[in-house]
């Protein structure tokens, strides 16, 4: 309850105030909290936590992978992240930072977080910290309060770049924290408060705030125009499916990206039905189409100098007399038939409609797709780490760098058409929409039936993330995927911060001058 009704605010300097009246919580690295000198801590902790206190609890840390020491009651902590991380973990030690902001920051309306990093980590370390205060509640006790909380965030840079952290930073890290608890906030909102109807609110509302109109294509008109995908997922819902883009387009753009989300406001499992311990929890099948929408608003109010577009395929996966069947055929948008043997594959048939769209419609040079798709994620890549397919090895190797600069982590999965497709093989229809053997690299042929859609021979990037298990901890979304796909692209934004964090960061090495130079920067192929 502490965490919900929190105005999260970010600042270069959060004043002075004795713990008794804003309680205290410093985070970061054992080795880092020693390089911050008293001056820069005391006006948070005096005159309850003297000099020596301080001293004394720096030396008592001992963390195995964390550790807390109180300083004062309840009123003021410490604590310490892991001293190092493995290769495939996130220098920031993302995970930690949320867990620790969750267990020790002190309870309060008015709350501080002193978050000591290198320069580098400051953005994954604010996205972490966001991720601690959720914002959805029913609760009736939350529903009484009228009072917001407050939490202001402060950073103190330590290492060789150990300035303070600048306004526009600020306002960057204010930008992604929103966006992910936007995304947050739509997982954990359940079906009933938040069908196709109420998404595609959530999408007229943040067109309104980038004077974007939507385009939406809804109900029979997806059907009309060869949407058989999206169609066919949801045409037995009460609220009928959607396709919906938020379109960027500024100018001098020199390439097209698209995100394209995966929208299941709620998974039954259609015909082929889950059980009742595995249908809790599939509110979250949306989870991939709240990412992009809140990373495509962080992103565009960061300024973003190319196309982009973000693409939500929207349905609830119901039961009704006008459900998919299995053994029906349907034809999706690339005009490739399917022949339903699991209606509870459903996320990666209106993904392959939106991917099309954006290819055929869109005309994009690189296309996104993220998704909860499925459970063998959490197999393949357990319950950190987000699996990545893509056509191309430049940003597979991408995707790794901008989970560890970002906190959402990301792993590889294995990309080898020529050797799964065929598991998707049909005696009737160009393919059916679920393996014939689920020991094969299930999570991979979920991705490659995407792929096939587009053609295995498409000329640009395609980049699948299935974030089935990070969407989540324990009982509360997570908003993974506003962060990463931030940093991915962060080459192609104004920000200065997001083109330090972004994996494809050409800062040297770049032949030819001037307006050459900075094409060449800005293309991310």
């Amino acid at each position: 309850m502490k965490m919900a009704n929190v105005l999260l605010e970010f600042k270069a300097a959060a004043g002075d105030s004795e713990p008794q009246s804003r309680p205290v919580l410093v985070i970061g690295q054992q080795n880092n909290l020693q390089q911050v000198n008293w001056s820069q801590i005391k006006g948070k902790l005096q005159p309850a936590v003297s000099k020596e206190v301080w001293l004394a609890a720096l030396a008592a840390l001992s963390p195995n992978p964390t550790d807390s020491c109180p300083l004062y009651l309840n009123h003021a902590t410490v604590a310490a992240l892991p001293a190092r991380v493995s290769r495939h973990n996130s220098p920031s030690s993302a995970h930690f930072v949320s867990r620790l902001v969750r267990s020790c920051l002190p309870g309060g309306n008015n709350r501080c977080i002193v978050m000591v990093c290198e320069r580098s980590d400051v953005f994954a370390s604010s996205c972490a910290i966001s991720r601690a205060f959720p914002t959805f509640s029913r609760r009736s006790a939350s529903s009484r309060r009228t009072e917001k909380k407050k939490v202001t965030v402060e950073f103190i840079v330590v290492g060789q770049e150990s300035s303070s952290v600048e306004p526009a930073e600020l306002q960057c890290l204010a930008n992604a924290a929103d966006g992910v608890r936007l995304a947050a906030r739509i997982v954990d909102t359940p079906c009933n408060e938040m069908n196709t109807d109420h998404f595609l609110d959530e999408i007229k509302a943040v067109g309104a705030d980038l004077s974007i109109t939507p385009v939406i294509i809804r109900g029979e008109e997806l059907k009309q125009k060869g949407f058989g995908g999206i169609y066919g997922v949801g045409k037995a819902a009460v609220h009928p499916p959607a396709l919906a883009v938020l379109s960027h387009t500024p100018a001098g753009a020199t390439q097209t990206i698209a995100w394209v989300g995966k929208g299941i406001v709620y998974d039954t499992g259609g015909l082929s039905m889950k059980g009742k311990t595995t249908m809790p929890g599939m509110k979250r099948d949306c989870g991939g189409a709240a990412a992009i929408l809140g990373a495509f608003k962080a992103t565009v109010k960061q300024g973003f100098k190319d196309n982009l577009h973000a693409v939500f395929c929207l349905a609830e996966n119901a039961v009704g007399p006008t459900a998919t069947r299995p053994d029906d055929i349907h034809t999706l948008y690339s005009g490739k038939t399917v022949e339903i043997n699991n209606t509870d594959a459903e996320g990666r048939l209106v993904l392959s409609d939106g991917v099309v769209y954006a290819s055929k419609d869109l005309s994009a040079d690189i296309i996104l797709d993220m998704a909860t798709l499925t459970g063998a994620q959490g197999i393949a890549t357990g319950k950190h780490h987000a699996a990545v397919l893509t056509n191309s090895e430049e940003w597979e190797a991408a995707c790794v760098r901008a989970g560890r600069s970002s906190g959402d982590l990301a792993h590889p999965l294995v990309y080898c058409p020529e050797l799964h497709f065929s598991e998707f093989t049909s005696a009737l229809a160009d393919m059916k929409n679920s393996v014939a053997d689920r020991e094969n690299a299930q999570s991979s042929c979920a991705g490659l039936f995407i792929a096939a859609h587009l053609g295995f021979d498409w000329p640009g990037v395609w980049v699948h993330v299935d974030m089935a298990y990070p969407v989540h901890v324990g009982e509360r979304a997570t908003g993974f995927g506003v962060a990463l796909l931030m940093a991915l692209f962060g080459q192609a934004s104004d920000d200065a911060m997001l083109n330090k964090v972004s994996p494809l960061s050409l800062d040297s090495g770049v032949a030819g001058d001037g307006a050459e130079r900075d094409c060449k920067r800005r293309r991310l192929v």
